[in-house]
């Protein structure tokens, strides 16, 4: 299978991956023929790509770091949190049956990435637009849990740090949304109330739910920089707990890749080459090395150009070398061949200079 950006489907293309809509529901399941409707849905409600299987990706698989299943039970789960704490009046009884049930989700995603025998993030993420939160808040568990993981975090650590990245941006409920959706650049006053989002998040966890001390002190701190120049208290170094650390990286990297109503999202080896330049300044130094091993800013999919003009799909990734993978060349100086697979690992005079996948 191979992802496509929404707006380049082609008709009659077959759906590999059912794509879910608002709310969790299915929107369209695989096998489906995508018809001229059909893209129209897609587009209408803001989903930013399917993944298909053509001739050209046959064979590729592509690897859910956590079940389908798992996945939207926990989108459903952060969406009922975040709707339910916007509640004036709720007693103590559905404060504790929302604090656990978020955390027997967040249990479930660690023992399923813990029990995987590949840790990569190697795969587009389908968000749905107007839930962007939601699928960017268990983006950012999963990102986190697994650079957690590669750090031999102790279970009860990813528990923690699992929870406070999952609930990292509850403070948002507080902030109004023609500031949190505005088109177009914020003012210094706009941006002075986005920075008040992980006090108020963590004011509100501390009061309401029963979480880990670690979990509290990262949702605080997921702002803050290596440099000291983040918010809201300019912590730095290792002032900031280490989990915060983490999850500053996971939420940089996920809000860079998905689309904002200020801005089309990037392509993953862009949003790659951000957190790299961050190195040492922005973000821990030793977070960013464990990241950049688990990250591929090619995945599994994605149609690359390489160094010779040829025209390749990325069909696998191995971790410590994500700017080399494994390639199926069906293209050479704009002629169609019998595709090929190369292994960029052995070719040294060949490199990746373009992601096919453009967002327009």
């Amino acid at each position: 299978m191979r992802f496509v950006p929404v707006q380049s489907i082609k008709e009659n293309s077959i759906l590999k991956k059912t794509v879910f809509g608002p709310n969790g529901s299915v929107l369209l399941k695989e096998g489906v023929v995508l018809d001229t409707y059909f893209i129209s849905k897609l587009k209408k409600v803001g989903i930013n790509g399917v993944y298909i299987e053509d001739e050209l990706s046959k064979g590729i698989e592509i690897k859910n770091i956590i079940s389908e299943e798992l996945r939207h039970e926990a989108i459903k789960s952060v969406q009922e949190t975040f709707i339910f704490s916007q509640k004036k009046h709720v007693s103590d009884m559905e404060l504790d049956k929302s604090s656990k049930n978020i955390e027997n989700i967040t249990k479930n995603m660690v023992d399923e990435i813990l029990s995987s025998n590949d840790l990569m993030v190697n795969m587009i993420d389908l968000k749905v637009f107007d839930d962007y939160t939601f699928y960017h808040s268990l983006n950012v568990a999963i990102i986190s849990i697994v650079i957690g993981a590669s750090l031999d975090f102790r279970k009860e650590d990813l528990y923690a740090l699992g929870l406070g990245a999952i609930l990292h941006d509850i403070g948002k409920i507080f902030i109004p949304k023609e500031v949190l959706n505005k088109p177009g650049k914020l003012d210094n006053e706009e941006f002075n109330t986005i920075k008040k989002h992980p006090d108020k998040g963590y004011k509100f966890l501390k009061e309401k739910f029963k979480l880990p001390a670690e979990a509290f002190k990262a949702i605080l701190m997921h702002h803050e920089r290596w440099n000291g120049n983040g918010y809201p208290k300019k912590y730095s170094y290792n002032e900031i707990t280490k989990k915060a650390r983490i999850i500053a990286v996971a939420d940089v990297y996920d809000a860079l890749i998905s689309d904002r109503p200020y801005r089309k999202g990037l392509l993953p080896s862009e949003a790659v080459e951000y957190i790299l330049a961050g190195n040492d300044t922005l973000f821990d130094p030793k977070i960013v090395e464990v990241f950049l091993r688990k990250v591929t800013p090619y995945p599994s999919g994605t149609i690359v150009k390489l160094s010779n003009n040829s025209i390749a799909i990325v069909v696998e990734n191995h971790e410590g070398h994500g700017n080399r993978p494994v390639v199926r060349v069906f293209n050479e100086n704009g002629d169609n061949i019998e595709p090929y697979v190369l292994d960029l690992r052995d070719y040294e005079n060949l490199s990746i200079t373009i992601t096919g996948v453009k967002k327009e």
